[in-house]
């Protein structure tokens, strides 16, 4: 023999490759369903071989290892090994909670040796054989064992040796040693690292390999426990001795975890301990070896199976003490495929996409926004009662302990903090308490703690905010109101001084007079007493100058080139026209000429869309202002100029200069001076002393009617009284109270309740509609589409009579129920006459209702009934008025009635849902971020780049690439008005768009569902964006709806 050694090798080789196991059979039973897939439903081979499956699960039930790892292809058959836990899951069913240990290692370092010695299972062994992939093993857990673990079997996962020579001399093999250590680490719940030889020269290489693998678990939200485990060791007593090895090791790790978290570009990781749960003390076990001696004589070391027996107590020690929960075997076949999926490809970090994570984190936002409604439904009552407290102070229905308003407003907002501060405390307690739990696998949404805690302050500090602005205005509206009132009560009086006067002339007469006769007394008595009545005249207040004044201060912040901008044009003269954006300078203009030339979207056309989605926004502020019909405050102006900056300042993406922003701001304050100048001038003149006297003067002679012939006024005076006081602060009180009802019902359904499923349900209804004009809207004008469809929802919701009549039911009960209380216990107390009586009554009611003391006053004039009868009569008179508030709301169409409440609900859901409005600068996609405040945006769906009006340059023909695709191709560019339509790298987006996390993974293409939509309407998206149809790939025209519909809830994870 030339050369005997190579000889031998190669027989071995030829040996170990045909040897016959009974992986191959599970390996071809695989191969033979998953091709039998490929046939119709119908097939009768098909149906044959359906069984299959279920088969392979009872094998592994009873003890059998499953290939997980095809050893042969290092490929995963997802389908087979799925169906195959599918059916492992009913055979386990309902105890079905898993815990999994897995081993890694150097090859033929005696990992399969350790886990059949450990556990008692029979992973095949033999000298020279090599475990091949991955393989699977299930154990019963015992009883007694259960309660620790909290799980009812266990998976051990065992593994194909890494560094193996087989693949050394391939140029990936590093690549197939990564993947497969991402994998199991991934999988597993404790992982063994084996390695052989204490000390040895290898352990650099495998440690490298495992750190990489924990390090990118970390980012998906999973932080897996490992055992080192050094075989071979002579000295039973090496765990004290190597003190000093130990550290050594630390140190090598620390080393290591630097150097793959600056190639994984996650730099933060500076020790091995921030990536995984690890203690040099307690995570090292020595095991000596397996022989006391050389094989085959040689008998087995006692001390081998002594310190295998120590590591399994340790191991199961480890999983006992794991705060995360144990996964079913569904939920750990959903994470198998996504992990899988994700290790295929590179950057592992950035495209892996699990539904178990997405369910958690979904979780997350669903627990966080109903703490988030309970606190702002809580305040939403509290400021509406505050308000009702603040518009009676100094009125009958006024509390006497503070009858000073400024005390009042400054007792409130003390009250208004400490509620606030509670509330805060207890979002972030149950935010902490909520990530203490092992259900629902929070340990996977971790790295979301500290950003939606951020969130829970910063909704504290908005709400402040809020509330402390509506209670300014409250009382400084009430405070205007505190002199007219004044005005009006004292010529009230005057005049029923007169009316008196005349009734006592007139009954002196002693003689019958006509009803004719009593109007011309009375009429004349009238004009007398005006002309007599000092009626000062009403001056209207200069809205222009006010907010001018307003927006020269904010604009000062801005430079004194910004004032000097300002000054050159008077407000009266801004917002008559529509806003028109114009490129200042040479350049601009000639590039915008150029790029219309070429049909590209112009820097000019950008800020334009821009600035008119501002101006939207802000005018429909203002006509909830209008709708109030409260006087001007200065606090509106200074909510429109805040909302304008926050728009300019978190829309980083379009370049805009000083010149635009004056501009816009003097367009938009011009229009609000032009409306609240009307809004002023109509208040002032509804409560003109002079009118309101006279719109009370047939009420006047019917009262000196009846107290002249001496009629009985009871039943009269209640009914008045009724609707004049009671039934409009009842109509109030429900139109207060109803936003708040409407916001919690609309939330407690699925498609309400985080902006996930917002956006799954509004992508779903447009897929239906089917409508190119409503993608169109929604793509472009993605705001104003998704404003409209809320509205929509809530009117199709409550357009139904019995659920709105639920609500104004509840409210105008509970008014009722104050009322006749308010009046028992007035009735229980001594009343010197019906005006104490009716005082009584309405301070009751002041926390609740408010009563209009114009209203009262004029009730009260010539009011001679009896204290008794009036109290009866109101009680009869309540009840009528509830059944006429009915039939009124009834009557009332529901979109009249959203315009009517106080807190819009679809303006509350629109700002809860949207989130941050930002949307993905190449696709359009929006954020679906949960928090309040996040630092990085992303979007679960993203969509073809054609839809975010790109296309190529030369041919002009939009792009059917995909964000995730573009971001990790080295050569292509993009150009927009964020880059100054200058080329720039789609790999280095990070540098434009610093904000938004947009995986960078070549293999996900567009969904489906997007896919469809740009299939059906290629060429009407082209003309509407000026450019060239897409080249459309011929699978996509092939794509159903259902199919779309299919891709859409894999897409947002819905079951």
């Amino acid at each position: 023999m030339k050369n005997p050694k190579k000889e031998i090798k190669d027989i071995d080789r030829q040996l170990s490759n045909s040897s016959l196991g009974i992986e191959h059979f599970f390996r071809e039973m695989g191969q033979i369903y998953e091709a039998s897939l490929s046939l119709p439903e119908t097939d009768p081979s098909r149906k044959q071989l359906q069984h299959l499956p279920k088969l392979c699960a009872q094998l592994l039930f009873g003890g059998l290892p499953l290939e997980l790892v095809d050893g042969e292809a290092s490929n995963i058959p997802l389908r087979w090994i799925s169906d195959v836990l599918s059916q492992l899951n009913d055979l386990m069913s309902p105890q079905n909670k898993i815990l999994v240990v897995t081993v890694l290692g150097v090859q033929s370092t005696g990992k399969s040796t350790l886990l059949n010695t450990m556990f008692g299972v029979q992973f095949a062994v033999s000298s020279g054989r090599c475990t091949r992939g991955a393989f699977m093993l299930l154990i019963r857990i015992n009883e007694d064992i259960k309660k620790e673990l909290n799980c009812d079997f266990m998976v051990i996962i065992d593994t194909e040796g890494l560094k193996s020579p087989e693949l050394a001399q391939l140029d990936n093999s590093h690549e197939h040693d990564n993947e497969l250590a991402t994998l199991v680490v991934g999988l597993s719940d404790v992982t063994i690292i084996n390695i052989s030889m204490e000390n040895s020269t290898e352990m650099k290489d495998i440690l490298k390999i495992v750190v990489h693998a924990f390090l990118r678990m970390t980012e998906v939200g999973k932080k897996p426990k490992c055992q080192f485990v050094h075989q071979n060791v002579s000295d039973v007593s090496a765990h004290e001795k190597n003190l000093r090895d130990r550290k050594l090791l630390m140190q090598q790790l620390n080393e290591m975890t630097q150097a793959a978290a600056k190639m994984e570009k996650k730099e933060e990781n500076k020790n091995f301990t921030d990536v995984m749960e690890y203690s040099p003390d307690t995570g090292n076990c020595y095991i000596p070896g397996l022989w006391n001696g050389n094989p085959p004589m040689a008998p087995v070391n006692e001390g081998y199976s002594e310190a295998v027996y120590d590591l399994k107590k340790n191991i199961i020690h480890v999983l006992g003490s794991c705060e995360s929960s144990a996964y079913d075997i569904l939920e750990f076949t959903e994470w198998m495929k996504s992990l899988w999926n994700a290790v295929k490809h590179e950057n592992f970090i950035f495209s892996f996409r699990n539904s178990l994570v997405a369910d958690a984190y979904m979780k997350l936002c669903t627990e966080f926004n109903k703490w988030e409604w309970e606190f702002r439904q809580l305040m939403y009552t509290w400021v509406t009662d505050a308000e009702t407290r603040i518009h009676n102070v100094g009125t009958v229905a006024g509390k006497s302990e503070i009858s000073d308003l400024s005390e009042c407003v400054k007792h409130l907002k003390s009250e208004a903090s400490t509620i606030l501060s509670e509330w805060e405390t207890k979002l972030l307690e149950n935010l902490a308490r909520y990530f203490k739990q092992t259900e629902g696998h929070v340990y996977l949404v971790e790295e979301y703690k500290e950003v939606f805690a951020t969130g829970a302050k910063s909704l504290r500090r908005q709400m402040q905010s809020s509330v402390f602005n509506q209670l300014t205005t409250a009382a400084d509206i009430r405070n205007g109101m505190t002199e007219l009132d004044r005005i009006k009560e004292n010529h009230t009086q005057e005049l029923e001084g007169r009316v008196r006067a005349l009734i006592e002339k007139c009954q002196k007469k002693n003689i019958q007079m006509t009803e004719k006769e009593l109007d011309e007394e009375f009429d004349k008595m009238w004009t007398e007493t005006e002309k007599e009545l000092s009626f000062k005249e009403m001056k209207f207040d200069d809205i222009y100058n006010i907010v001018t004044h307003q927006l020269r201060e904010d604009v000062s912040q801005k430079g004194s080139y910004a004032s000097k901008l300002l000054s050159q044009n008077r407000l009266q003269d801004c917002g008559l026209d529509p806003f028109i954006y114009t490129a200042e300078g040479f350049v601009k203009r000639w590039k915008d000429k150029w790029n219309k030339m070429r049909n590209v979207q112009s820097h000019t056309t950008t800020v334009q869309h821009f600035a008119d989605c501002i101006i939207d926004h802000c005018k429909q502020l203002i006509s909830d202002k209008m709708q109030r019909q409260n006087n001007y405050h200065d606090t509106h102006i200074q909510e429109i100029l805040k909302v304008i900056d926050e728009r300019l300042q978190n829309n980083q993406d379009v370049k805009i200069d000083i010149q635009f922003e004056v501009s816009l701001k003097q367009h938009i304050c011009g229009f609000a001076a032009r409306q609240f100048q009307k809004m002023h001038e109509d208040y002032i003149q509804a409560n003109d002393p002079s009118r309101c006297l006279n719109q009370n003067k047939e009420k006047f002679r019917t009262d000196f009617k009846d107290v002249f012939h001496d009629r009985d006024q009871c039943q009269k005076k209640a009914e008045e009284f009724t609707r004049c006081c009671l039934k409009p602060a009842v109509e109030d009180f429900v139109y207060r109270s109803l936003g708040p009802d409407i916001i919690g019902d609309m939330l407690t359904n699925e498609q309400f309740s985080t902006r996930m499923s917002f956006q799954y349900s509004v992508l779903l209804d447009l897929l239906r509609q089917d409508d190119f004009e409503n993608y169109w809207s929604y793509i472009c004008f993605y705001e104003v589409y998704v404003k409209n469809w809320i509205l929509d929802q809530i009117v199709e919701r409550f357009s139904e009579e019995s659920t709105m009549f639920e609500f104004e039911d509840r409210h105008v009960q509970s008014s009722i129920r104050i009322i006749n209380a308010a009046v028992n216990k007035a009735k229980t107390e001594k009343s010197a006459n019906l005006e104490s009586f009716v005082k009584n009554v309405c301070q009751e009611l002041g926390d609740k209702l408010v009563i209009s003391q114009d209203a009262f006053g004029a009730f009260m004039i010539l009011n001679n009934a009896d204290q008794e009868q009036f109290a009866h009569w109101l009680t009869e008179c309540v009840k009528d008025m509830a059944q006429v508030l009915q039939e009124e709301f009834n009557e009332t169409d529901i979109l009249m009635k959203l315009k009517d409440l106080r807190v819009k609900p679809q303006n509350e859901l629109f700002t809860k849902l949207i989130g941050c409005g930002k949307q993905c600068p190449f696709c359009a996609a929006p954020c679906e971020a949960g928090g309040q405040e996040h630092s990085e945006h992303f979007a679960s769906l993203h969509r073809p780049t054609a839809l975010g009006r790109y296309r190529c340059s030369l041919s002009q023909k939009l792009d059917t690439d995909i964000c995730s695709s573009l971001v990790i191709t080295p050569d292509n560019t993009f150009r927009c008005g964020a880059t100054n339509w200058e080329s720039h790298h789609h790999k280095d987006y990070k540098a434009i768009f610093p904000d938004w996390k947009i995986p960078p993974d070549g293999s996900l293409e567009a969904s489906d569902y997007w896919k469809y939509v740009l299939a059906k309407f290629n060429k009407k998206f082209a003309k509407a964006f000026k450019a060239e149809p897409a080249d459309i790939p011929v699978t996509w025209n092939m794509i159903t709806p259902q199919q779309a519909e299919e891709s859409l809830k894999e897409s947002f994870n819905i079951k």
